[in-house]
């Protein structure tokens, strides 16, 4: 039983954990926001629509950081100083339709 738990807390202690950031994209630029996504891989972005709903979603650097059915496409956020910053963001390969050339987008 000893040993179940010191394997247990080894295997804990080194696993990294993967905290990804929650940022809100009005409050940076959008060069800051893409920035934001460059360096750290992959963040939430959470803003408020015009009709005061809240919107979030996950932006990647590319399309390495999206599931193993997805890859990386362009959208356009809303930030400080455009109100059309474009990231990638993860989307289902299925919204391809049947288009066997997957892009390889990277920001």
């Amino acid at each position: 039983m000893r040993a179940v738990l010191l394997t247990l807390a080894a295997l804990l202690a080194g696993s990294p954990c993967y905290a990804i950031s929650r940022l809100s994209p009005l409050s940076m630029t959008c060069e800051q926001a893409r920035e934001a996504v460059h360096s750290q891989g992959a963040v939430i972005f959470r803003w408020k629509s015009p009709r005061g709903l809240p919107l979030y979603d996950r932006f990647v650097r590319n399309s390495r950081f999206c599931e193993a059915n997805e890859y990386a496409e362009w959208k356009s956020i809303p930030t400080r100083d455009n109100r059309s910053c474009r990231v990638l963001n993860c989307q289902n390969i299925d919204n391809l339709d049947g288009t066997f050339i997957v892009p390889d987008h990277s920001l």
